[in-house]
């Protein structure tokens, strides 16, 4: 009966006729192997029907060869186009991904304590998210490098969009038009609270309207969790609570937008004509409502999260002069649609 044990790394080697030491460099690829000795370890290799342990092979190059991704959401599509360009390019890379969802500020903050003494991975990467000193400084224990996707943070390196600028491209759109009567909704999420301090979305708003001389309307403002629902309720409010309404309404995300839609469109205002409505993402779904947008490509954001955890690694040059614990911002761009016009005269 053939033997059912699976051939060893020292099988190999010996029908090659070679060291072991010299079989596990022709294996993992590794300087100092002729091609020839390659191409016969390679040759026993297949005829042994020998698979190299992905561990052993990591270990023999120095890494773990994971990468921790870390999210406090899975069911928005921010998080889940980010986690999709993260993935794309640390997989050709021959990284595993290890995704993990925390819901809080305080699990999260347990979880990143914890991780070190779980599995060791070469990285962590969080997304739209803040890390502590103290859970930096432990990570750094380990040596993983942390990288943030979707927010800035100074201690390590990150990819984000300008918010403010997104946010004035918005509402610069909106004052062109002539409209100065603007309502907003604003997005927070209250598992984060106090960070950013001041978003950048909202600042651009009060910039935008005091450049034009416009005091800000507290009636006109309205602060809701990230949800279309949310949304949806405060334009209603905002309705019942003005004298007046407002020309146009700025949302901090196109899911918001889509909230502020629905009750224009079910209070029996017309868009654009009544009121125009403005958002920011690009959001698969604002093509198909004819929503004027600001566009990021979060996709793309995460890839530029991924090759940052490479360059950190030693696995990807850098670009020349660039400074490796640096920012990437990422660009934005106006999308002019149907949901945007002058208002009424």
């Amino acid at each position: 009966m053939k033997s059912q044990t699976a051939p060893s790394l020292a099988d190999v080697a010996r029908r090659a006729g070679v060291s072991l030491s010299t079989a596990s460099r022709a294996l993992n690829d590794a300087y100092g192997v002729s091609a020839a000795t390659r191409a016969r370890v390679l040759d026993s290799a297949a005829a042994l029907d020998f698979v190299v342990s992905p561990d052993a092979r990591r270990l023999a190059i120095g890494t773990t060869g994971r990468v921790a991704v870390v999210v406090p959401h899975i069911e928005r599509w921010f998080f889940g186009q980010m986690v999709s360009g993260i993935e794309r390019v640390l997989s050709e890379a021959d990284f595993d991904i290890l995704l993990y969802h925390v819901d809080d500020a305080e699990d999260r903050r347990e979880f990143l304590a914890r991780l070190p003494a779980r599995r060791k991975v070469d990285a962590v990467v969080v997304v739209a998210f803040p890390v502590g000193e103290a859970e930096r400084e432990r990570l750094e224990l380990i040596g993983a490098k942390i990288v943030a996707a979707g927010g800035q943070s100074a201690a390590y390196p990150y990819v984000c969009i300008d918010d403010f600028q997104a946010g004035r491209l918005a509402l610069d759109h909106l004052t062109s038009l002539g409209h100065r009567r603007i309502a907003m909704i604003a997005g927070s999420d209250p598992d984060q609270p106090g960070w950013p301090a001041i978003p950048g979305r909202s600042r651009a708003y009060e910039s935008a309207l005091g450049a034009l001389g416009v005091d800000v309307d507290p009636a006109l403002v309205r602060d809701v969790d990230w949800n279309p629902v949310n949304a949806a309720k405060a334009m209603a409010d905002i309705l019942d609570a003005a004298g007046e309404p407002p020309t146009a309404v700025y949302a901090h995300g196109d899911e918001l937008a889509f909230g502020v839609l629905h009750t224009l469109r079910h209070r029996g205002y017309r868009v654009p004509e009544d009121i125009s409505v403005v958002g920011i993402d690009n959001h698969p779904l604002s093509e198909l409502l004819d929503l004027t947008t600001v566009a990021q490509d979060v996709g793309g954001q995460g890839a530029a999260a991924a090759r940052l955890v490479l360059q950190a690694l030693g696995r990807e040059q850098d670009e020349p002069g660039a400074d490796p614990g640096a920012g990437v911002v990422a660009p934005v761009h106006l999308i002019e649609r149907a949901s945007t016009a002058p208002p009424r005269t």
